[in-house]
């Protein structure tokens, strides 16, 4: 979805994906423009590098916005497999696809083939931890011949098309991976642009490379800043210093002029993430005491503009299909009294931990403060940037979390995100959730092919988790970038993954 006129449409569109054989599209080309700095794109993010841009982390999305690595595959406007470096594929049996290669070569400028691709999902599968992508199966590669892979699964995996879109496993040249396990993709990948400086957790430059097998990018290059205050981003837009910023905070959007805001319907919701794992919401009457007292509808307008919508389960509005298919939750736990939470939780502090790389994230735990000490808890807030807490979140150091999560992000397919964030062995399970009904439900909706028989088993998985009040969900968010009126060609995604491509340029 470009800033030209297509229209946004996001839908699950497993049908193609299950068809059998792709064949690629037409390869673009570009050409070098004179405006701005040489041409050159100068980009505000919000998330600054977790791991020196590493592809086993968060930085993956980054090399995907940016267009520096690719996968097999890509998701298309519809949310559909298309080619990538694989130009077709087909499936041989249940757990077992075949990969076509197209002629590609790597930044370093050794060629693409199927031991390359065979040696990185083997580094990708063995990385510690393991990738959220990954959470749900094991894939085992080989090469058939130089130009073909086959992939398997030890069970059947209707989306592995899907999953070998996600950015966490992009293919990468030998030298991008170490002994150590770790893998960087500066200078080792395939996309069109190349990463060429890296300046810690502040700036990078990326350079056009010109052997990209789609065409030379239309930008010479890339100049990206992060800038973890949204106001601050919004400022650089506004003063000129950036042609893009992603993520403008709402309190923002409407100071921009009006031809450089573009708002985006989003497959993003924000919830309280509750840890069951240890601390005072092990216990569930507790929790459904955090659920009773908490109200998401209160944020629509006060901290968020209008720029959402009331939550209406884990999928919102973006999600098209699940509104119909959705299951209510029963068999929750009854919630405590205010006077029962004052007295289970006597001497204890509600640990609230909210991170400011989403302006509207403290402001939200401000009011969920609020209302959780109506219902009788004491609550302490802990606001940091994201890089600085995940490694506590992971380790369950805090009662609670306010998130917020592309929740098609990692394979455009929900059912990675539920395995993920709320099985038992879920590698981003920040809930600490362990829940056998909730493993099981998971599992069936993972093994399901028919389109519609496996959107309705997500959404029974979905009805299981918010059984537990594992999760409270607050809002689903409506994304708005703000773009600079001499650029062209931003790539507006409902699922935050793409950002700039072969054809993004300053007019």
């Amino acid at each position: 979805m470009r800033t030209t006129s297509r229209g946004l449409i996001l839908t699950l569109a497993l049908t193609p994906l299950l068809a059998g054989c792709f064949v690629s599209g037409a390869e673009g080309s570009g050409s070098d423009t004179q405006g701005g700095s040489a041409g050159r794109l100068r980009v505000a993010l919000a998330r600054p590098p977790v791991q020196a841009l590493s592809p086993y982390s968060d930085d993956a999305t980054l090399l995907g916005k940016l267009s520096v690595v690719e996968g097999l595959t890509a998701l298309d406007k519809n949310g559909a497999a298309a080619p990538a470096l694989a130009k077709s594929w087909k499936q041989v049996n249940p757990t077992t696809w075949t990969f076509e290669l197209r002629k590609a070569s790597f930044q370093d400028g050794t060629p693409v083939t199927a031991d390359a691709v065979v040696n990185a999902l083997d580094h990708a599968d063995a990385a510690t931890p393991k990738p959220r992508v990954l959470s749900d199966v094991t894939l085992t590669a080989k090469a058939q011949d130089a130009d073909t892979v086959t992939i398997s699964t030890k069970a059947a995996d209707p989306v592995l098309p899907l999953r070998l879109a996600s950015p966490v496993l992009a293919i990468l040249s030998a030298k991008a991976y170490a002994k150590d396990g770790t893998a960087s993709a500066i200078g080792t990948g395939t996309g069109p642009f190349k990463v060429t400086k890296l300046i810690g957790k502040s700036k990078a430059s990326l350079d056009r490379y010109d052997g990209y097998w789609g065409g030379k990018a239309k930008a010479p290059g890339i100049d990206v800043t992060w800038i973890a205050d949204g106001t601050a981003r919004a400022n650089a837009l506004r003063g000129g210093d950036v042609d893009i910023a992603e993520w403008i905070p709402t309190a923002q959007a409407k100071l921009l002029d009006a031809k450089t805001r573009h708002e985006v319907p989003s497959v993003r919701t924000d919830s309280l993430i509750l840890n069951t794992g240890n601390g005072i919401f092990t216990d569930p009457t507790l929790r459904a005491a955090a659920r009773e007292a908490v109200d998401g509808s209160a944020l629509v307008d006060s901290i968020f503009g209008g720029y959402a919508d009331p939550a209406q389960g884990l999928f919102g509005p973006a999600v098209s299909w699940a509104a119909d298919k959705r299951v209510d939750a029963t068999g929750r736990a009854k919630a405590a009294t205010p006077a029962q939470v004052r007295s289970k939780t006597k001497g204890k502090v509600l640990r609230l931990a909210a991170y400011t790389n989403r302006a509207e994230l403290p402001e939200t735990a401000t009011v969920l403060q609020q209302q959780l000490e109506k219902a009788g808890f004491t609550v302490k807030q802990d606001v940091r940037e994201y890089t600085q807490m995940e490694a506590d979140l992971l380790a369950g150091k805090y009662d609670a979390l306010v998130m917020s999560r592309v929740v098609l992000l990692d394979t455009g397919d929900a059912v990675a995100y539920l395995a993920s964030d709320y099985t038992s062995n879920g590698v981003y399970n920040i809930a600490r959730l362990k829940d056998a009904k909730v493993d099981q439900a998971v599992k069936a909706a993972a093994e399901e092919g028919d389109v519609t028989k496996r959107q309705q088993k997500i959404m029974a998985a979905e009805a299981e988790i918010l059984r537990t009040d594992a999760v409270v969900p607050l809002v689903h968010e409506k994304v708005v970038q703000g773009i600079a009126t001499d650029v062209e060609g931003v790539l507006l995604d409902p699922r935050e993954r793409s950002l700039i491509d072969v054809d993004t340029h300053l007019k």
